[in-house]
């Protein structure tokens, strides 16, 4: 353990943590947490925002484990400003930041062998230890990405939230399939992930397919990049749909980059479904339902097929570049919630009673003061 130094201005360092904590599957109680004394490479990072994600869903109510055992606090798409810090950290005190959801550990031999994501000593918070659901986390320094301290009009610290998975989830993607401009991108699920997916494709120039069942999403991906926008629910060819686009698109890329977004079973069929010669299937998001596919189309069609499990933090500011330079639109993608109304905005987005990525924010007096509900 070692000294810690407090940021510029703070009137006192933070002892306890405020948060919503899983108690078990589907119960939560309001808990005050002892964040601890740091060790020399760990910050306490004050929540600005924290987003909400279908994993934390699957975590709350699904059944899904966390590495660490209940009760523990949720929630790893963070945004806030760094207020503590080791001794080997103190750079980052009083820095606006977003938090990686996956952090490596930067010696081992997938991180040295250029395969961070893979990491069997990450952290990540929400799951190895408390997450964002709360006021303060205590989180490693290392791969924190920095924020300007002055964004753009209308962008807030707190909605740079979701870069931490929302955002760089997707791009990474993209970014590992290579896609280019004469490429056609297709987007199975335009919600979450999947809008800002769209909005990174077009940006590289790619012509792009969003393909969902709810209206209002397709209608805000068609605002945001998506040069075709297909109901699966209403079209009664969606292959066919796809392919025609394809051919009148004016692009000359080899196969189809579709991207599994949705985190479905349905949306993972349809994803397969859509394999041409050449293609290449980006599975993105999560569900543990299980489908059956015919593997061997990925062979007839000399195609491939792949995962990422978010982002390497290497990658972190080139994403963020995008949103600061308006390449990528957060605003129209997520609203805020107070912190007190955590237990019902997750009950919401279980329920897939909200159209847009819910953000937390940590702004009630109760919930500073501890005496939330």
């Amino acid at each position: 353990m070692t000294t810690v130094l407090p940021a510029q201005g703070a009137c006192c360092a933070p002892a306890t943590s405020k948060g919503l904590t899983l108690v078990a599957n589907g119960q939560f109680e309001w808990a005050e947490t002892t964040l601890g004394e740091l060790s020399h490479d760990e910050v306490i990072v004050e929540v600005a925002g924290c987003g909400v994600c279908h994993t934390d869903i699957g975590f709350a109510y699904e059944g899904i484990p966390t590495r660490h055992a209940l009760p523990l606090i949720l929630g790893h798409e963070i945004a806030g400003r760094v207020v503590l810090a080791g001794e080997h950290a103190r750079n980052w005190v009083g820095r606006c930041v977003i938090v990686p959801a996956v952090i490596p550990c930067g010696d081992c031999n997938a991180c040295r062998s250029g395969r961070p994501t893979i990491c069997r000593k990450q952290f990540m918070p929400g799951n190895d230890a408390d997450g964002g659901f709360a006021t303060y986390v205590r989180v490693p320094a290392r791969g924190l990405c920095p924020v300007p301290e002055e964004l753009p009009r209308g962008l807030t610290l707190a909605m740079l939230s979701v870069v931490a998975d929302a955002v760089t989830t997707p791009y990474e993607a993209i970014r590992r399939s290579g896609l280019n401009a004469e490429d056609v991108a297709v987007f199975v699920g335009a919600g979450g992930i999947g809008g800002f997916g769209v909005q990174t494709a077009a940006a590289i120039g790619a012509a792009v397919v969003a393909i969902d069942v709810d209206a209002d999403r397709l209608e805000l991906a068609s605002k945001h990049g998506a040069a075709l926008a297909l109901n699966a629910r209403e079209c009664v060819d969606v292959k066919s749909a796809v392919r025609s686009f394809a051919k009148q698109s004016g692009r000359h890329g080899i196969g189809l980059k579709i991207f599994e977004t949705s985190g479905t079973a349905a949306g993972q069929q349809t994803a397969f479904s859509l394999l041409d010669p050449g293609a290449h299937l980006a599975i993105v998001g999560y569900t543990a339902q299980k489908i059956e596919v015919r593997l061997s189309n990925l062979m007839a069609f000399d195609a491939t097929a792949g995962g990422n499990w978010g982002c390497p933090p290497a990658q972190y500011p080139n994403a963020l570049a995008m949103v600061l330079e308006g390449k990528i639109h957060i605003q129209p993608f997520v609203e805020m919630h107070p912190l007190e109304d955590a237990q019902q905005v997750l009950e919401a987005v279980h329920h897939h009673q909200l159209r847009r990525r819910a953000v937390l924010v940590p702004q009630s007096r109760d919930i500073q003061q501890g005496t939330k509900p």
